[in-house]
């Protein structure tokens, strides 16, 4: 399939514009990680019809496609139309004609967020320790709480000793039941910098009155200073009091209005809905567990520190609007308090939760397969009708076990910052490389990020 093309320079004009658009990187997730444009979001070919509805909802919006000479922007555009997508473009020459073009090419994931974390410190100068003084006062039975921000399934594999899962959202709603005396020191710890700094930055922006650090580059930090780690463990935050929430909503919501956030009711978000020229982002940032238990239609999970360190996977379409839903309120603000510095044009949705709610853990809206393959193939395709569960039901065997995946393992980017045996020269060319990012985005000057 022929695409029209548009060049790097459209692209960054259509970024600093804040007009709509999705670049998308059509590699798997290794090379992606290796080189790319700032507000580019992943979504690989292999996994193109099963993402694209939930990451782009608006079939009308403009998309930009490209790779790196592997052939894969027509099929991708050719996938698209036949879903109904109708501004699909292809970047001019690809990653090489970006490059050739003077532009700054990113590492790593999530790096646009990782980079505005940075750009958090450098402008706010979060307050951190290294992670030799707190095993120290880990050692002195100081009085400290040391808050793990990631999600509860990074924690439980490796984390802080003493450390409690409270994931970026939940920090400034749990953090006065945690520590209740204002003399409790608070830090926050990741995995690498990110969402240390931003953690460690809501308790601050807050005014939550204890003393509070980050953990200075996360677990990353504590392993290259050869410390030990904890494994398996299960230390979760605590429920939270009505006058812990009353004074959690008063402090979340002044920082939002501070970033400019603005609020709406459900007739407000109806109003957003009627909007066809405009992709509408909706988020519900609890807990996953909360949301399985009863969520608001059309709304999809994305715990808020998830929400703002994994902002290019959760919505490709910069320049989009987001509304977020939170029944307790304070997750909700904090959360959009930062993707509004982040540039995006964000809501937080008021009550809501009275109606009818739906239940169940959110899964992607999946494109009708059969028509899908019988659209794009060009050799003859059968669809098993009822897939597995079909297979199941009429007493057929199933296969177990792990089997190797369709991708070539080099396809897999492996985490320097995840997982316990990592090598130490990866670490710390990690933390190096995050070190670099506020002169890049300094050079790229594509932004358009604030810090409150």
């Amino acid at each position: 399939m022929t695409l029209l093309t548009v060049t790097p320079r459209e692209v960054r004009q259509d970024w600093i514009a804040r007009r709509e658009i999705a670049l998308l990187d059509l590699r798997e997730e290794d090379p992606f990680a290796r080189a790319h444009p700032l507000f580019a979001s992943q979504l690989p070919l292999s996994r193109l019809e099963l993402e694209i509805l939930d990451r782009v909802p608006r079939k009308d919006a403009k998309i930009v496609l490209y790779d790196n000479g592997e052939g894969l922007v027509s099929p991708a555009g050719k996938r698209l139309a036949a879903l109904g997508y109708t501004q699909i473009r292809a970047l001019a020459g690809g990653l090489q004609g970006w490059k050739d073009a003077g532009y700054e090419l990113f590492q790593d994931v999530n790096s646009y967020s990782k980079a505005f974390g940075e750009l958090v410190e450098a402008r706010r100068h979060t307050p951190s320790l290294p992670a030799q003084e707190v095993q120290a006062r880990i050692d002195a039975k100081a009085d400290q709480v040391i808050l793990d921000a990631r999600r509860f399934e990074e924690y439980a594999v490796m984390s802080i000793p003493s450390g409690i899962s409270t994931p970026g959202a939940e920090l400034v709603l749990r953090a006065r039941e945690i520590a209740p005396d204002p003399a409790t020191t608070i830090i926050v710890n990741c995995a690498g910098r990110t969402r240390s700094l931003i953690g460690a930055q809501s308790l601050l922006n807050a005014g939550v009155p204890n003393p509070v650090f980050a953990l200075r580059n996360g677990t990353i930090g504590w392993t290259l200073a050869q410390q030990q780690l904890e494994h398996g463990q299960d230390r979760r935050f605590p429920a939270v009091s009505d006058q812990g929430l009353e004074d959690a909503r008063a402090k979340a919501r002044d920082v939002a209005y501070r970033a400019g956030v603005r609020r709406i009711d459900a007739e407000g978000l109806a109003d957003l809905a009627q909007d066809r020229k405009r992709t509408l982002y909706r988020f519900d940032v609890r807990t996953p567990e909360e949301y399985a238990a009863g969520h608001l239609p059309g709304f999809r999970s994305a715990p808020g520190g998830q929400l703002v360190q994994e902002t290019d996977v959760f919505a490709p379409v910069r320049g989009g609007r987001i509304v977020l839903a939170d029944d307790l309120g304070p997750r909700a603000d904090m959360s959009a308090s930062w993707l509004a510095q982040l540039g995006w044009d964000v809501y937080v949705l008021d009550g809501g939760f009275d109606g009818e709610l739906e239940t169940g853990a959110w899964r992607p809206a999946l494109p009708s397969i059969p028509t899908v393959v019988e659209e794009i193939s060009d050799h003859p395709v059968r669809v098993l009708d009822g897939g597995t569960e079909a297979w199941a039901a009429t007493g057929r065997r199933l296969d177990t076990g792990l089997v190797r995946a369709a991708s070539d393992p080099e396809d897999v980017y492996k985490r320097p910052y995840e997982g316990t045996d990592n090598a130490a020269e990866a670490m710390q060319a990690y933390l190096d490389w995050e070190f670099g990012l506020v002169d890049q985005l300094a050079r790229d000057g594509s932004h358009g990020f604030f810090v409150i």
